[in-house]
């Protein structure tokens, strides 16, 4: 039998574009002839998928699975919103936000573990690609855990429990995982749905952004004329706003209107250890199209 070296693998996953491990098995099954690994990718529909994996998948839905004392969030994306509402592709994401629980956040891990029939996520994932014809990838996932509490989830305008479009991990610190404490979780998921921040608490934002807003702003109170001693207090002032507005904990409960997130926990008697917000397709670079250019040309015109 001849050796399956990583040269030849590599040389395969270029030329089909399938993933690692079923190069691996397709020269296994072919004694290491690269013609007829790649026709046994083709007739197992692994490498017709691949020729999808050069187009753009902003679409898809977020996942969530919970467990004791922890959470998983992934984004799984797909080239349309249709393929949203497939109930095997919404199985798939389901049973890849379950696997992270376990596997963590990497990707690659999350891809290379082998789920209940004994495939490993990758391949399961590549086999979807080839039934449903669109390209898709798992995009991204985030764990969190306490060691007491929750970490509660939301999901906004779920297509059904744990999928939808946006998704809300919060990790909630308390003496024991109480009703009070799952509701003011999700309560805080919900706040961070709505509001985006960009950390929990101020020692955690980029303190390079911080200076790059008070550079700004220091210009900004320099045109009125104001002595520095005023200037100075003025970007403080407006740097205090700007904390409210980005970090978790300094903003406005959305669920009143009046009082601070870290009030609302602190009289709960809790702590948030952190969260984190996915909205689908989130970053991606979409393609524009021209829908009358796209008539044109599907009319041969």
């Amino acid at each position: 039998m001849a050796e399956i070296t990583a040269a030849l693998v590599k040389e395969l996953r270029e030329r089909s574009g399938a993933g690692m491990m079923d190069c691996k098995k397709a020269l296994a099954e072919t004694a290491g002839n690269i013609e007829e690994a790649i026709d046994w990718l083709r007739k197992k529909g692994l490498a017709a998928a691949a020729k999808k994996s050069g187009r753009v998948a902003a679409e898809g839905l977020i996942g969530i699975a919970s467990a004791a004392n922890s959470a998983a969030m992934v984004e799984v994306n797909a080239e349309t919103d249709f393929v949203a509402r497939n109930e095997t592709f919404q199985q798939f994401v389901q049973d890849v936000a379950h696997v992270a629980l376990k596997a963590g956040e990497d990707v690659e891990a999350i891809k290379a573990t082998k789920m209940a029939d004994g495939k490993t996520v990758e391949e399961t994932l590549t086999q979807l690609i080839a039934t449903i014809g669109e390209n898709m990838s798992i995009r991204r996932a985030s764990v969190l855990k306490v060691s007491s509490g929750v970490v509660a989830s939301y999901v906004h305008s779920a297509l059904k429990s744990g999928l939808g479009r946006i998704g809300v991990l919060v990790a909630v610190e308390a003496p024991s995982e109480s009703e009070a404490v799952t509701l003011l979780g999700r309560q805080v998921g919900m706040h961070v749905a709505a509001t985006r921040p960009i950390s929990l608490d101020t020692d955690s934002v980029d303190q390079e952004a911080i200076e790059r807003e008070r550079a700004v702003l220091v210009e900004q109170a320099k045109a009125s004329g104001k002595p520095d001693a005023i200037i100075e207090k003025m970007v403080d002032g407006r740097i205090r706003k700007f904390y409210e507005e980005v970090v978790l904990l300094e903003q406005v409960w959305v669920h009143d209107g009046e009082s601070k997130v870290k009030d609302v926990v602190k009289k709960a008697g809790a702590t948030l250890k952190g969260f984190t917000r996915f909205q689908l397709g989130e970053g991606i670079e979409k393609e524009e199209s021209d829908f009358a250019e796209e008539v044109a040309k599907a009319a041969g015109q």
